[in-house]
C-alpha cells in the first residue's frame, strides 16, 4: 500500500494532475511492484501566498509517499531515483519524503492492515 500527497501552486499545477499522477504511479510500479490499479493520489494545490517555499521556483513540488514498513533502503532510493529520473521537472523543484509505518497502523477495508492478504509484496 502507498498513498501519494503532491503539494504544488494551484496556477502552475491545476490541470497537470492527471500527468504527475501517471509519473508516479509508473514509478511505484517500477520500483516497488505496485500493482498498476493500486493508485492513491492526492492534490493538495495551494494559492501562492499559501505555499511558503523559499529559492524555490513556482513549479515547486513536494510529493509525500505514506507506505507499510516494509520497503528497503535500497528500494527507497530506486523510488526517489526513478522519480527524478523520468520526471524530467528540474531537480530543485522537487522534494520527494516517504513516511512508511507499521500496518498495524492503517485500517482498510473494515481491519487493520496487519490482518489483510494483499496481492503483492510489501518486502522489496
Amino acid at each position: 500500500m502507498a498513498q501519494v500527497k503532491v503539494y504544488g501552486r494551484r496556477d502552475v499545477w491545476a490541470g497537470r494532475q492527471r500527468e504527475v499522477s501517471d509519473l508516479l504511479q509508473s514509478c511505484l510500479v517500477s520500483a516497488w511492484g505496485l500493482p498498476p490499479e493500486k493508485r492513491f493520489h492526492r492534490f493538495l494545490l495551494l494559492d501562492e501566498d499559501d505555499f511558503v517555499c523559499p529559492a524555490r521556483s513556482e513549479r515547486y513540488l513536494i510529493i509525500e509517499v505514506i507506505c507499510f514498513t516494509g520497503r528497503s533502503d535500497d528500494a527507497k532510493r530506486a523510488l526517489i531515483r526513478e522519480i527524478y529520473d523520468k520526471s524530467g521537472y528540474d531537480p530543485e523543484d522537487v522534494e520527494i519524503t516517504i513516511i512508511d509505518t507499521p500496518k498495524v497502523n492503517w485500517g482498510i477495508r473494515g481491519v487493520p492492515a496487519d490482518e489483510l492478504t494483499l496481492s503483492y509484496k510489501v518486502d522489496v
